[in-house]
């Protein structure tokens, strides 16, 4: 197989952009969210489509295994490039279609972040592991799947779009990509950029509704799943899956509890706090959305919280000024209303926000904090995914731990302490794949990353993100 690169670009507005990734005829409107403003045309592709992507992978992904990692590593440092060119670009379409601003952990940060993974995951260094040497030899390697299937969310469409595709293609595998219909024109710019640093038909996107994303799931042709998103979503992968006996990483629901120790300083904490919760307008897998804080400090922390939330801006991305933005769509806007006014009906405090302007463009739910409520309250036992978090007081830190750990997902967590050797024998008691100390949803390409009970299975990142994508062969001789 001849494999050839395409001429390297850089584009320098959304519009430039938005030239060469949509249809010339026909096409889904994509509005902006802060706006209700048409952002583009996105391509409804069809069974066709995919089958056409799928076929094309296949064929490419011999090629491109035989390249090896050092040469699949040079590619992805040359798409990290590309990225890089382009990133004001992409950062400015991100803003428009998702609705997360230019600054703050939001829009720039996603570019970048999709740059320092791609980076990241070249550099990993992935040697066979010899397993027996007495006599006898065994050795474990890992070898390309085939084609995978990356199913992304909106909420994060291009930075988890990158931590799907690239470990990935550096394992060997061809990738076919199948955005969120939330979100498809900024998975379709990145792919558009990133394939002018990839050898042609390794990366390729499908855009269309939830009946292309079945059939991506369903293919003989797909060796692995790879999925972001809610519980219930994944399950249906699940099944759907069965029948060709896919591999799959799923990343799904979270609702990640905090606890907060007797003996932490609410003063300094309270910016991490608010941004482990509130980082993407609430948007996020792996935020922190139920607060759990002894009734010694709980006041304290309640208000610290409040003093750093009416400090931060909330408005339209491409404001230079904001860091806070809408919620991306109605359905989550609806939810965390409803959520909110079950939590106002059951007499909880709410401190601050709950109240939506009526009769506004876009989907803007302002920052909520909720005391003084119920552990089982909806708020709290369902994750909202917005800018509503509540709190709730507690006594012991047995009591803290078991509220921490009732529910059924158990992806992220965190424990905030002045003390580290006490927050470490805290966080070993908790449910989850993941448990921060002083921080929270603080990601490292090089940490793996996975959930714990129903907030999925599979790792990714690092080392054991690059194994995770590959078959596992053993060598005994």
């Amino acid at each position: 197989m001849s494999i050839t690169t395409t001429t390297h670009a850089s584009y320098a507005t959304a519009a430039d952009l938005l030239a060469v990734i949509q249809p010339s005829t026909g096409g889904r409107d994509i509005l902006d969210p802060a706006t209700g403003e048409l952002v583009g045309r996105a391509p409804e592709h069809t069974a066709a489509d995919l089958e056409a992507a799928v076929s094309a992978a296949r064929e490419a992904q011999p090629g491109w295994s035989a390249l090896g990692h050092e040469e699949r590593s040079a590619y992805l440092n040359r798409a990290a490039d590309a990225v890089e060119a382009s990133a004001e670009a992409l950062a400015e379409l991100l803003s428009r279609e998702q609705g997360k601003p230019l600054n703050g952990p939001n829009a720039r940060f996603e570019v970048g972040a999709c740059t320092a993974w791609l980076r990241a995951t070249a550099s990993f260094e992935l040697e066979p592991e010899v397993l027996v040497d007495d006599g006898g030899r065994a050795e474990l390697h890992y070898r390309p799947l085939g084609v995978v299937g990356a199913i992304g969310p909106w909420n994060w469409p291009m930075m988890i779009g990158v931590w799907q595709l690239a470990p990935a293609l550096r394992m060997g595998n061809t990738v076919v990509m199948k955005p969120s219909s939330s979100t498809p024109l900024s998975v379709l710019a990145l792919v558009h950029v990133l394939n002018a640093a990839l050898p042609g038909r390794v990366l390729q996107a499908v855009s269309g509704d939830r009946t292309v994303g079945n059939l991506l799931v369903e293919h003989p042709g797909i060796a692995k799943i790879m999925f972001t998103g809610s519980t219930d979503a994944g399950k249906a992968i699940i099944r759907n899956s069965a029948d060709t006996v896919k591999r799959l990483t799923m990343e799904l629901g979270g609702n990640d509890a905090g606890i907060v120790l007797p003996d932490a300083d609410p003063q300094t904490i309270a910016e991490d706090l608010f941004w482990g919760a509130f980082i993407n307008t609430g948007q996020t897998c792996a935020a922190l959305k139920r607060l759990y804080v002894h009734e010694d400090i709980y006041e304290d922390v309640v208000t610290a919280l409040t003093e750093t939330a009416k400090a931060t801006p909330m408005g339209v991305g491409l404001d230079e000024n904001n860091v806070l933005g809408p919620l991306q769509n109605k359905n989550q806007f609806d939810i965390v209303a409803n959520l909110v006014q079950a939590a106002k009906d059951s007499g909880a405090r709410i401190v601050l926000g709950g109240n939506p302007e009526q009769g506004q463009p876009g989907y803007f739910y302002p920052t909520t904090l909720v005391a003084d409520i119920d552990n089982d309250n909806p708020l709290v036992a369902e994750e909202q995914f917005g800018p509503a978090l509540p709190i709730v007081k507690y006594s012991s830190v047995d009591e803290a731990i078991e509220m921490a750990n009732a529910l059924n997902v158990g992806l992220g967590a965190s424990v905030w302490s002045s003390d580290k050797d006490k927050a470490r024998e805290v966080a070993a008691r908790i449910q989850a794949g993941t448990v921060w100390i002083n921080k929270h949803g603080a990601v490292d390409p090089r940490v793996p990353f996975g959930g714990a009970k129903q907030s999925g299975y599979g790792l990714e990142f690092g080392v054991e993100g690059l194994k995770h994508l590959g078959q596992p062969h053993v060598i005994s001789y």
